[in-house]
């Protein structure tokens, strides 16, 4: 990797976790959520998958679709994270655009920070050796279960 190429991915990380300690040093979380892919489209990246939002003391299942990898070799991505900004379960549906660009950290875990038109932020690390998050063109779209 070049001097610049380094340079650039250490200004990312720096930027993902500025965005991180701002968010959190303005209130505690409102939740936690935990992602499981179903599906990599080979050729594109882009996963779709179940998680469960814990909010208030329970758990509320919901669908994901549009979080990309980096990595096209990666076949189940699992992330978790934390949810700011929650006032109410209903909130957290709809379509989660960047709130900070991508960013391959330390120990093989990428991050990125999601917000959504009511406000609802979402911190996600992927796990996974190399695993480095983006986002589809249009967002991802996040849907609670009934």
């Amino acid at each position: 990797m070049s001097a610049r190429a380094s340079v650039r991915h250490g200004v990312v990380a720096g930027f993902v976790l500025l965005i991180a300690v701002g968010v959190g040093a303005q209130e505690p979380p409102a939740g936690k959520v935990n992602i499981e892919s179903k599906s990599v489209a080979l050729g594109v990246g882009v996963s779709w998958g179940d998680g469960t939002l814990i909010y208030q003391g329970k758990e509320y299942p919901f669908s994901i679709n549009g979080l990309s990898v980096a990595d096209l070799g990666v076949s189940k991505v699992t992330a978790t994270g934390e949810v700011f900004h929650l006032k109410s379960v209903s909130d957290f549906s709809g379509n989660y655009v960047a709130a900070q660009a991508g960013a391959a950290l330390g120990g093989g875990a990428g991050a990125i920070a999601l917000r959504n038109q009511k406000g609802v932020v979402m911190q996600l690390t992927g796990t996974g050796t190399g695993v480095q998050l983006t986002l589809a063109a249009k967002g991802i779209d996040v849907k609670l279960k009934q």
